[in-house]
């Protein structure tokens, strides 16, 4: 039967004697609660194994979480938004099960494109950085970025001489989330950068595209080669999960209140 614990160093402050020997082993990070847990295996007359399970599990936790934030800086999301914070309501129509299937990752292992299609402010990059967060939480390297920053940033790495660094880093990512696909009209180098990066990445790495375009017309996007854009859509398109966003704009003007007898000035007398 294990000996109860009877604290480190006779119940005193174990921290200065093991700081030198933790930092040495890169532990440093069980520093913030072996005090707290030494004193609760006191109290608690745990075992040394029970204690020495605590410390590792604090440890791999406080890993873990620095993993977890690191992948989301490397991400570069605009903002937090996550599956949680979406108003499924807005969209009746929308697939939930697929969102859910999606949510859970099997589209990554597969590494199918995503393609999400609606109006403006109906929430296709809200439910692109959820997709991305879940990624996230799973381990997987994530990077957002609108198609316009993403061609101008191959662009740029060309002007330099790293283009082909830079297309290589980007056709590794695991899970490249481009938003605003046909926002603007890709013209030359654009449409071919794009172009290569796509074929890159198809069959190699899952891509999740957005786009205020129906689906019939992502063609147009390509402003003149329409031979690239059929060589791009169709690997875009090749077993791909396709969500169609219909409903009401986050955007929607507010209404204000109907006006009071006596209320604010109208602009006829705003002078006055």
């Amino acid at each position: 039967m294990p000996r109860p614990y009877q604290g480190l160093l006779m119940n005193q402050n174990p921290i200065p004697e093991l700081t030198p020997q933790l930092k040495m082993l890169r532990l440093s990070g069980i520093l913030d609660s072996l005090e707290a847990r030494n004193r609760q295996a006191i109290e608690g007359k745990l075992a040394y194994t029970e204690f020495l399970a605590m410390l590792i599990g604090d440890e791999v936790a406080r890993r873990e979480n620095k993993k977890l934030s690191m992948r989301l800086r490397r991400a570069q999301f605009r903002t937090s938004k996550t599956l949680e914070q979406f108003d499924f309501e807005r969209l009746p129509r929308l697939n939930r099960a697929l969102v859910a299937d999606l949510a859970a990752g099997r589209y990554l292992s597969e590494k199918s494109p995503v393609l999400i299609v609606g109006p403006s402010g109906i929430g296709k990059s809200h439910l692109a950085q959820a997709l991305g967060h879940c990624a996230v939480r799973q381990g997987v390297d994530v990077v957002f970025t609108t198609c316009t920053a993403l061609t101008q940033s191959l662009n740029a790495a060309r002007a330099t001489g790293a283009y082909e660094r830079r297309l290589a880093t980007l056709a590794r990512v695991p899970l490249l989330i481009i938003d605003d696909f046909g926002l603007k009209p890709l013209r030359a180098p654009a449409d071919e950068d794009l172009h290569d990066l796509i074929a890159e990445r198809y069959e190699q790495a899952a891509t999740i595209v957005t786009s205020n375009l129906d689906f019939t017309e992502w063609d147009q996007a390509f402003a003149t080669n329409r031979l690239l854009a059929s060589a791009t859509l169709d690997r875009l398109r090749h077993n791909a999960y396709c969500l169609e966003l219909d409903g009401r704009s986050y955007r929607d003007p507010k209404v204000p209140p109907a006006s009071k007898k006596g209320g604010s000035k109208g602009p006829e007398n705003a002078a006055k």
